[in-house]
């Protein structure tokens, strides 16, 4: 097989997640049907519009040493944990250089952020601002730059072959995956570490996201809150935390005896051109992602039977992306599965395509799909497009070579669709 053909596999997983500190937990809360939003119960949250958000089940300093997690962002901590726990998951026992089953030049490292250090931005100028010039902390650079989680990720693994950070709003965890899958395909690297984290539940996020009306004000119920496809939605809850993979040629995974999860069979990416905030209405631009992901791979359509959808839980976006499906599959897509795992962990903005790779993943792999929760009132024109996985969990098909979608839409009208397949 070509360099430029190479078939591209997932060997490990990772997530720390409003459901969980790792990716089982994470899982066991996605099949279960459990929320992780809760009442925001900080002081400042008391004069918000928006006083709810699905915050980490974990505490990353838990998990990260206090003297290193204080030279890091939220975001990084966040995706230091999960890129460690999909490293160990791979069967990664060192580093690159100290761990002979992967050579530190053939290995490579891309973790997006759709906003980056912003928490770190903010607090730090309110430390100048309160107590002057002499402390502000001298690691505030590295800390909030949007490259800062994938470097460290890239140093504590050893990738030499790349490092790099996807900036694509809420798109940024499934683009960094779709350009990790290439670096692998294209024969830049043999092993790639990647995926998306954020940490943004701050004050001015809050405020600036409530006033711009993209989130739920649904203060008084929080579980119940994040309702994808539900007539009553009005807006997504911001969630926090990380999901990463790794991702590795199909023949080095062989040649070392790993484990593999799932086939990651490529991406679809396009543009909408069509407004900064606001969704395609028809999802044109979905479509073409789509169509694109089609013509790029192997992927047979009749192989589809899940899609984890970008499904924030907005009036708008929720019902263009299951249009686009349609456009493209048909009547085909009455048999896809449809799960908005949002509806538990919130929204992660640019990490919510990590996690819901994983969630893809672990679908395929125990052949389940998530249910979508709290859909009371299904909207009919959601009910028209596509099958909504309400109430529990729903076993796949237990046979044959099955195939899954993960979108991811943001700001800017960036369209990200990736493919996975069972092995």
């Amino acid at each position: 097989m070509s360099p430029t053909n190479r078939t591209v596999v997932v060997t490990g997983i990772g997530a720390t997640t409003p459901l969980g500190g790792d990716a089982a937990s994470t899982w066991e809360g996605l099949i279960a049907g459990r929320s992780g939003v809760r009442p925001l119960t900080e002081d400042w949250a008391a004069e918000q519009a928006v006083r709810i958000a699905a915050r980490a089940a974990v505490e990353p300093t838990e998990v990260i040493p206090r003297p290193q997690a204080r030279r890091l962002d939220r975001s990084a901590q966040f995706a230091l944990i999960a890129a460690k726990e999909a490293w160990a998951d791979a069967g990664f026992e060192a580093r690159a250089g100290e761990d002979p089953k992967v050579d530190p030049d053939r290995l490579g490292a891309v973790i997006a952020s759709g906003i980056g250090g912003v928490t770190t931005l903010l607090d730090q100028h309110d430390v100048l601002k309160e107590k002057g010039v002499r402390r502000v902390s001298p690691h505030t650079v590295p800390m909030l730059m949007p490259n800062g989680p994938s470097a460290n990720v890239g140093l504590a693994v050893g990738a030499r072959a790349g490092v790099h950070t996807p900036v694509s709003a809420c798109a940024s965890g499934a683009e960094a995956i779709g350009y990790a899958i290439e670096m692998i395909r294209t024969g830049r690297a043999d092993v790639v570490v990647a995926g998306g984290t954020e940490a943004a539940i701050h004050p001015l996020p809050i405020a600036a996201f409530g006033n711009m009306m993209a989130m739920s004000k649904n203060n008084d119920d929080p579980e119940g809150a994040s309702r994808p496809y539900d007539v009553a939605r009005d807006g997504f809850v911001m969630g926090e935390g990380a999901g990463v993979v790794v991702l590795e040629s199909a023949e080095h995974a062989a040649a070392r005896g790993a484990r593999v999860y799932a086939e990651a069979v490529g991406q679809g990416i396009s543009a909408d051109a069509h407004d900064i905030v606001q969704p395609e209405p028809e999802g044109r631009g979905i479509t073409h992602a789509l169509q694109n992901l089609l013509e790029r791979t192997d992927l047979d359509p009749a192989e589809i039977v899940h899609v984890n959808a970008h499904a924030t839980s907005t009036p708008a976006g929720d019902i263009a992306e299951l249009k686009a499906l349609r456009k493209v599959f048909g009547d085909e897509t009455d048999h896809f599965a449809v799960s908005a795992t949002k509806s538990m962990t919130g929204h992660l903005l640019g990490g919510a395509g990590g996690v819901e790779s994983v969630a893809t993943v672990l679908a395929l792999y125990h052949r389940i799909a998530p249910p979508t929760i709290n859909v009371d009132n299904l909207d009919p024109e959601a009910e028209a497009a596509a099958d909504v996985v309400r109430g529990e969990a729903r076993k796949l098909p237990v046979a044959g070579r099955i195939a899954a979608l993960n979108d991811s839409f943001g700001f800017g009208g960036h369209n990200v669709v990736l493919a996975f397949r069972s092995v």
